[in-house]
């Protein structure tokens, strides 16, 4: 038997709806009013008979349900989209998105923007950053650049490169860091991963090393905060070449740590279009030139 055609006004709404977590915003986007919206969805509710959203009492949260339809929904909007810009005049146009851990886009892929543009400027890249907490599916990404052991659920993941993370600090605090022993009196700044300071303790043989104060969710704040002269923070190094270069931070020992990599990572569900193929490629040869 066949089933019944589902109306293209609903499936949209649920697609809006999705990557906003809003039907609000989806309205906005739609040009339609807000009841609008949450009425579609509901009826592709009832026809699909599930739950595609969890109803929250400051908004939407997707169902198990609503997670498995939407990158399937979302590539065939693309796939619709793709087809109807070889219509329209001039050239055609690609949209990639990406979400990246704010490290990482702004250390090191900002900069090397241009040059992706200039070899591929049909594809319209979009960019956002986070604090590499990150649903794909939800957020509607193409990819995500995260940092981590590369394991995440349903997701394929491809590593950029290795960061080795190490203490940097200003220099007046630097000047009286002759021994590891020494950051024992130090404010270690931390971040939400609590077992960096002593991995990097048992690195440079030394005794556990805590750290105090407030936690901070991004190595851009704890650079920052350092930098400011409150402690000594635990970064991936390669990502602050500037501040260090401008003598803003310093490292005061060799010794580095690997407590994960960057990984460039997608939905198992997800084809692979151009534009992601140009940008996958594209990262690849970049990781290769700068690790030469």
């Amino acid at each position: 038997m066949d089933r019944p055609l589902l109306p293209l006004n609903a499936l949209r709404a649920f697609e809006a709806s999705a990557r906003h977590l809003s039907f609000t915003k989806a309205a906005i986007e739609l040009c339609v009013t807000q009841a609008a919206v949450s009425q579609q969805v509901r009826s592709l509710e009832v026809r699909l008979a599930v739950e595609l959203f969890r109803r929250l009492p400051r908004g939407l949260a997707l169902s198990d349900e609503g997670r498995s339809l939407l990158p399937t929904l979302r590539e065939s909007f693309d796939l619709i989209a793709q087809t109807l810009d070889r219509f329209a005049p001039g050239a055609k146009r690609e949209v990639l998105v990406v979400g990246s851990v704010g490290t990482f886009a702004l250390g090191w892929l900002l900069p090397r923007l241009k040059a992706f543009h200039e070899l591929h400027p049909s594809v319209e890249l979009r960019l956002s950053t986070n604090n590499n907490r990150v649903d794909i599916a939800a957020e509607g990404l193409d990819y995500a650049i995260r940092f981590g052991s590369g394991a995440w659920h349903a997701t394929v993941a491809e590593k950029v490169f290795d960061a080795p993370m190490a203490p940097v600090c200003v220099p007046a605090i630097a000047a009286g860091l002759k021994h590891p022993n020494d950051l024992k009196d130090e404010v270690l700044l931390r971040s939400y991963r609590s077992d960096e300071w002593l991995g990097w303790a048992s690195a440079a043989g030394i005794g556990p090393l805590h750290g105090r104060g407030p936690v901070f969710d991004s190595s851009l704040a704890l650079a920052e905060v350092a930098a400011s002269g409150a402690g000594v923070a635990l970064v991936p190094t390669a990502m602050f070449q500037n501040h260090i270069a401008a003598g803003r931070l310093v490292c005061p020992f060799s010794t580095s740590v690997s407590l994960g990599s960057y990984w460039l990572t997608w939905l198992q569900s997800r084809s692979m279009s151009s534009a992601m193929l140009a940008f996958r490629n594209w990262l690849k040869s970049e990781t290769a030139i700068s690790n030469a």
